[in-house]
């Protein structure tokens, strides 16, 4: 950035471009030249913040709603390419120090206080989960410099399908690639003006037209692409997203875009305000996004921008204008920040939870939080004399200190509960090894252990989500087909091969297995896919992930048919979408399904043996053990657990098909429980412990052995 006083003065469009760094204390670069204010596109904000915020509150009731920060990187590629083309035509340059100040005035402290309020309450173990520690911190410094969206594009954080434990700060990735967009669009409108003026005789608007055309275009393909070979970092990487900017500054750019006909903006304007509220409802977490699927609310949000014309009240332009609508997009910004931090924290808060009442309660406080924090901190900020009336590098600076101040209290954070953090990894290791007697599935399963009873909780509630299977490079998700496998346990040639196969409820079962391979003298060979349970029967979520699921099972069985395979052990989620198509139910589909996937070795004298799945609950059920007594915390059996899981059926009267039903240690006649014997059952909403499972391992060594000996001996 150049020094800000190092001024070069104001050029005209007959020599190049260069960046000007000074002007009026209290103008901005974007007002070089006036800009109208739009009501229409202010309501617009409106409509794309509830599309994210009901979405978050109600994902089952609104699984699209995440198109709303599509819909906000249109609302800026146009806002901003038009007051920095403004200021190219006053002046022939952008005032970048100038730029960047009011950009920081106007996002920055609003960001940064919420960010703050998310460090605090990380550090506290009875908001946040211990395990949850480093990952939370991690994110919020990642939030806090900006590279929230790169720092999930490397961990290959899966956003729209809510994989592994999302953190109060996970939303800051669309901020991150916002604050990129600011600080890489003026330097590349300024390319465009020195290559207009350099070899196009000045004519900067058209040649700024081609530069961001370009960009778009190659933008468009490469988030195409790159959602096809790898969608989870493909949501966040920074270039596959320039092209929605790219569309809402064609817009600014060419003003046959700006439709002002009666008709025509009428019917631009529905026609874009439908293509929201359709993607709203009919996406989900299975649509392949962004791709070319975020063309449609892309160009839906463009088409409402577009849209000019305000002659009549029924105009979609002057139905955005009025006050409700106003107010909202007045506060978005706030609301956007607020909203989900308290989604993540409220579960854990004593006397609260998600229920619908819940939700409605804590949807109305961000509302609230919005509105102080637009008045208490981002409209006084945005205009505060101390730092608009010195050179733009005292906000910068000032900036800088902010960001620090936040870093360094996560790092207190850290160095506060490293201490905890470290007994909690330690505790965990030693219960793996040795588990108090009569613990976990024990004690309802033993008749040794009859009325036993603990009051520890192990693995402690805020170290439960730590509490996962090894090897996550065996386990392939979303759109990946490989059938990947991992082999564990014994090399002998000998040795019995028992497959583990499934999808995250088989996995879960990874480290316990292991431990009985290695016990027992088995070679263990795995194949695990996310979502995609190993059936015939195609999963009801259409596009690339279903597809992804249906070649993964083709390659698993060519895998299985050219592996020495003594037995097969088979889990699954209960509540896998799969399509009814030829069934007169989608439960009759799934039990068709996975007699037709088990005939695959069974037909060749090779014994299955399948698991009825665990509860499945709303949320974690830790939340609810960190601050409160675990009985408490049980849910009713009616809607915790699938009844009728399709696996139960499908094994009825299987021959070579051995069926495994843990529910009673799960639930009692009226609850499930989050506690069995001391043993804290889940490490998130629907997958238990590494340390309850290895509470199941004598049952389960029992039945594989058993089918491995009915097997050599002929026996079904």
């Amino acid at each position: 950035m150049p020094s800000a006083d190092h001024d070069l003065g104001p050029q005209n469009l007959g020599s190049p471009p260069r960046v000007v760094t000074r002007q009026p204390a209290d103008r901005s670069p974007e007002h070089a030249e006036p800009s109208r204010f739009l009501p229409h596109v202010q309501g617009l904000r409106a409509i794309a913040v509830l599309l994210v915020v009901l979405y978050h509150f109600w994902p089952g009731r609104l699984p699209g709603g995440y198109v709303g920060v599509d819909v906000f990187f249109v609302i800026s590629g146009f806002l901003i390419t038009g007051h920095l083309l403004r200021e190219l035509t006053a002046t022939g340059g952008v005032r970048l120090g100038q730029f960047w100040a009011r950009r920081a005035r106007r996002l920055l402290p609003a960001a940064l206080l919420v960010l703050l309020f998310c460090a605090v309450v990380a550090g506290s173990p009875y908001l946040m989960p211990l395990s949850a520690l480093p990952n939370e911190l991690s994110e919020i410094v990642a939030s806090t410099f900006y590279v929230e969206n790169w720092y999930l594009a490397l961990t290959s954080a899966d956003y729209l399908n809510h994989s592994g434990d999302p953190t109060t700060v996970q939303h800051y990735w669309s901020l991150s690639l916002e604050e990129q967009f600011y600080v890489l669009w003026p330097l590349i409108m300024l390319l465009a003006a020195w290559i207009a003026v350099r070899w196009f005789h000045g004519s900067v608007r058209r040649v700024v037209i081609v530069v961001l055309g370009v960009v778009a275009v190659a933008s468009f393909v490469f988030c195409v692409a790159f959602t096809i070979t790898d969608p989870a970092p493909a949501y966040f990487v920074t270039f596959g997203r320039m092209w929605q900017f790219g569309v809402g500054a064609m817009i600014a750019l060419i003003p046959l875009l700006q439709v002002r006909n009666a008709v025509g903006s009428f019917v631009l304007g529905w026609a874009g305000i439908a293509a929201l509220v359709y993607t709203a409802f009919a996406y989900d977490a299975q649509t392949p996004f962004p791709g070319y699927a975020a063309a449609l609310p892309t160009l839906g949000a463009a088409a409402v921008i577009a849209a000019s014309n305000t002659a009549r009240w029924w105009y979609p332009t002057r139905i955005l204008s009025l006050r409700p609508a106003q107010f909202v997009g007045d506060i978005s910004y706030s609301l956007y920040l607020w909203h989900w931090p308290l989604i993540i924290i409220a579960p854990s808060v004593p006397f609260w939870g998600l229920t619908i009442y819940h939700r409605v309660a804590l949807l109305v406080l961000c509302f609230v939080l919005a509105w102080i924090t637009k008045r208490l901190v981002e409209d006084p900020v945005r205009s505060w004399k101390v730092l608009t009336s010195r050179p733009p590098r005292v906000t910068l600076w000032s900036s800088l200190g902010a960001m620090l101040v936040v870093a360094a209290t996560a790092g207190g954070a850290w160095l506060i509960n490293a201490p905890a953090y470290a007994e909690g990894e330690r505790q965990l290791v030693e219960l793996r090894d040795s588990a108090p007697p009569c613990f976990g599935a024990e004690a309802i399963l033993s008749p040794d252990c009859a009325g036993t009873d603990t009051a520890d909780v192990l693995p402690a509630p805020g170290f439960a989500g730590a509490d996962r299977p090894e090897h996550p490079e065996c386990f392939v998700q979303l759109n990946d087909a490989r059938p990947v496998s991992c082999t564990f346990g014994s090399d002998a040639d000998d040795a019995p091969v028992v497959a583990l196969v499934g999808d995250s409820h088989a996995y879960q079962l990874l480290s316990t297995f292991e431990r009985i391979a290695d016990q027992n003298g088995w070679r263990l060979v795995t194949w695990f896919k996310g979502a995609c349970p190993w059936s015939t029967t195609p999963l009801s979520t259409p596009g690339a992930f279903g597809q992804a699921c249906t070649e993964w099972r083709g390659a698993v069985e060519e895998a299985m048919a050219d592996t020495d395979i003594d037995a097969v052990f088979a889990a699954s989620l209960a509540t896998t979408p799969y399509s009814a198509a030829g069934f007169d139910s989608t439960h009759d589909a799934a039990v068709a399904g996975y007699r037709d996937a088990w005939a695959q070795v069974t037909d060749r004298g090779i014994p299955v043996i399948t698991v009825v799945d665990n509860p499945v609950w709303e949320t974690d059920p830790n939340k609810c053990l960190r601050t409160r007594d675990a009985a408490t915390c049980d849910g009713p059996r009616s809607e915790v657990l699938v009844a009728d899981d399709p696996v139960r059926d499908a094994a009825a009267a299987q021959e070579r098909v051995t069926l495994l039903d843990f529910t009673d240690v799960y639930c009692g006649v009226e609850e499930c429980r989050t506690v069995v014997g001391g043993a804290n059952i889940y490490r998130d909403q629907d997958h238990v412990t590494v340390t309850f499972a290895n509470t199941l391992a004598p049952w389960y060594a029992e039945a594989v052995e058993q089918a491995l000996g009915r097997a050599t001996d002929g026996t079904p």
